[in-house]
């Protein structure tokens, strides 16, 4: 009773309290603070910059191929079906030698030690970041008609031509997509291997496991999600490549994205131009949907 009385005597009076802060209601904003921009506010500047910057000439393109007969017109051309047998053989081919060629060096650079092999790596970054016709102009240098190596040949020989003259045909173009290519899967498949746990490998080795045996058993295995990952980038960017098949000079070698080129620049066949297109562009997102999954699933 003494402490609960001097508890009361020492509060001080009802009228000298200090006030305080009312409650909000549940469910109500709090008047000082007021109420928050709703999300789509801040959402709504970069959607209209994408819309008009991408989605807006994109549905021109659509709108453009919806003329009367326009789709009819260009599936039934032999060019078109031309175009697209060897845009698909080539974006194939390119993508399994780059899958190839970019597995061995990998591998190579990856678990050969040798001087040199991070200097390697680290110029693999920067040539991702090269356009590709400088490739190109370099094996034009290298296997040009008046190139190094037909120059050369007629100066050993007394020839006056070289026999260097691949260039200029399907080959040449494959040549150049592999060589631009394969860095785009070699850079996954470094990191892949970069994160291998080398305790496996040592205990492989030491069970008498062969090296090509344990490549194929144990790192192969690991790295399968970054190697899918890697080729499915590569065939995207070989189906619409233009560069290499324009700076070859390649006679007789029609993509759908040169078709779009002759179509729209040459021809002013604007209709028949954007149906290619639509064409090449859906190809490519469905194959750029495959990417994506693939790569969730090389991340996880």
């Amino acid at each position: 009773m003494g402490s609960r009385a001097a508890g009361l005597v020492d509060a001080p009076p009802a009228e000298h309290r200090p006030p305080t802060a009312p409650t909000a209601a549940p469910g109500r904003p709090d008047r000082g603070t007021g109420r928050r921009t709703p999300a789509w506010l801040w959402a709504a500047p970069p959607v209209l910059a994408l819309g008009v910057v991408f989605l807006y000439p994109l549905a021109l393109v659509v709108r453009e191929s919806l003329a009367p007969g326009a789709y009819a017109r260009v599936f039934a051309s032999e060019s078109f079906r031309d175009a697209l047998v060897t845009t698909v053989w080539l974006a194939a081919a390119a993508t399994a030698g780059c899958l190839v060629l970019g597995c061995v060096l990998a591998l190579v650079i990856a678990f050969v030690p040798f001087p040199g092999a991070r200097a390697v790596a680290r110029f693999i970054d920067v040539f991702l970041s090269f356009p590709s016709f400088l490739i190109t102009l370099a094996l034009l240098f290298l296997y040009g008609t008046v190139g190094v190596a037909n120059g050369l040949w007629t100066d050993v020989t007394g020839a006056a031509e070289g026999p260097f003259r691949f260039l200029t045909t399907p080959w040449g173009v494959l040549l150049a997509e592999i060589t631009y290519f394969t860095p785009f899967v070699m850079r996954p498949l470094l990191a892949a291997f970069a994160q291998l746990d080398t305790a496996q490998l040592e205990v492989a080795s030491s069970l008498g496991a062969r090296p090509l045996r344990i490549v194929r058993r144990v790192i192969l295995p690991e790295a399968l999600p970054a190697l899918a990952a890697g080729g499915s980038l590569v065939l995207v960017m070989c189906l619409n490549e233009f560069g290499i098949v324009l700076f070859t000079g390649a006679k007789g070698v029609t993509t759908l994205p040169m078709l779009v080129y002759g179509k729209a620049v040459l021809e002013s066949d604007y209709a028949a131009a954007c149906v290619v297109a639509v064409v090449n562009v859906l190809i490519s997102v469905g194959l750029y949907t495959i990417y994506r999954a693939v790569s969730r699933r090389a991340g996880a």
